[in-house]
């Protein structure tokens, strides 16, 4: 089925309708392709297909038609060009820096990212030749200073991991094209539903679909969205190298796009809540959401944002022995390290998510013993506030 191009669709019409290419039997809800390979129906075909001369499926590793779906749908809610999925985020990540990178070049990072990217841009791809600059994230002129002759990729996340540092799109955008570099934006805490870095000036949006897109933490993905120039670069290297997603994944994506809306703005409605009582909870020392007016980034972040999100860091008092207390304690919420699940989850960053960089790089970062992240779901909020109350008990 092919969307009108004469209307303008809403963002919630496409979530439900891009995408979707009925087979010969009719199918209302998406197709799931299981299959390795297709059929040619002679060389000549097999041969055109092959060097792209003609457009169609060749081989399971780089085309699907259930895998093109998802890729459809995600870059018409992106706003973007096009869109390559991949087997997860990091390797959505990998696979945007094997594309535009090289030995001899040269990336500026935002110090807020989450623990693998800083592991992947500041110790694998530095085998490779490819150094990486890590500033902080809010710090426009430290971005302009760290631009060397041979930079050529910006990368940030914004909302940052797990402190929920917001990142100036637009300023850093304007720096990275100044300095004739992309500017790529790990956009997994919104997602298009609560922002899109695009319209910011960004020229590329990677995400763990693994997170949000998914949104019950049933199956990995990522992808790589943005102008096509860009994405056509990673699609080669993911022809080569294979970080493939599955048919089976991107069906379940795709379906978790149709509730994408819904379900962030009720979880970014219980997170603003729970952000606001825990701001008045004895033992908390400090609060990190972006729809707290207390938020250094508060403004911006309701410039570039729809809402603060439904991701909650806080400090407690005491340090990594009062922190685990507060995980120990509770007997709702999950502990484990994934996020954007409907079942609200708590984790120590500091020993989980980022234990595995240099305490001076935490340091820098900001993320101390005392810290939590709370990734809030669509259970009820008084249930939350009493699951966490347990172990703020002095």
């Amino acid at each position: 089925m092919t969307l009108p191009d004469d209307i303008s669709l809403h963002p919630d019409t496409l979530a439900i309708r891009a995408g979707i290419d009925r087979s010969q039997f009719g199918e209302h809800s998406e197709a799931m392709y299981l299959t390795s390979s297709f059929v040619f129906e002679s060389a000549a075909q097999a041969a055109a297909r092959f060097s792209g001369v003609e457009e169609g499926n060749v081989y399971a590793r780089f085309s699907n038609p259930t895998v093109t779906a998802m890729q459809t749908r995600l870059a018409a809610l992106e706003g973007a060009e096009a869109c390559v999925a991949t087997a997860s985020g990091m390797s959505a990540i990998l696979s945007l820096a094997m594309a535009v990178l090289q030995a001899g070049d040269h990336v500026v990072a935002s110090n807020g990212l989450f623990g693998a990217t800083q592991q992947l841009f500041g110790n694998i791809l530095s085998k490779f030749g490819i150094e990486t600059s890590f500033v902080p994230a809010t710090d426009l002129n430290a971005y302009r200073d760290a631009v060397r002759p041979r930079t050529r990729l910006f990368f940030i996340e914004t909302p940052s991991n797990p402190l929920t540092e917001v990142v100036d799109i637009a300023g850093v955008a304007a720096i990275a094209h100044e300095a004739g570099a992309l500017l790529a934006v790990d956009n997994c805490f919104c997602s298009p539903a609560l922002q899109r870095p695009l319209e910011f000036g960004a020229d590329v949006v990677v995400h763990s679909a693994t997170k949000y897109l998914d949104g019950q933490g049933r199956v990995l993905g990522g992808a790589v969205a943005g102008r096509k120039a860009v994405t056509d670069e990673v699609f080669k290297f993911l022809r080569t190298a294979g970080p493939t997603l599955s048919p089976f994944n991107a069906w379940v994506i795709l379906k978790g796009l149709e509730t994408l809306r819904l379900r962030m703005e009720a979880q970014s409605a219980s997170a603003l809540e729970l952000a606001r009582w825990l701001e008045v909870q004895p033992g908390v020392a400090r609060v990190y959401y972006p729809g707290l007016p207390s938020h250094p980034q508060h403004e911006l972040a309701m410039r570039q944002q729809k809402t603060g999100g439904a991701i909650v860091s806080f400090d407690v008092e005491g340090g990594r022995d009062a922190a685990w207390k507060v995980v120990d304690s509770t007997r709702l919420i999950s502990i484990t390290a994934n996020l954007g699940d409907t079942k609200s989850t708590i984790t120590h960053p500091a020993t989980t998510t980022h234990g595995r960089i240099s305490p001076e790089a935490r340091a820098a970062a900001g993320i101390g013993d005392g810290l939590l992240r709370v990734a809030v779901g669509l259970e009820s909020v008084e249930d939350l506030k009493a699951d966490l109350a347990r172990g703020l008990v002095r």
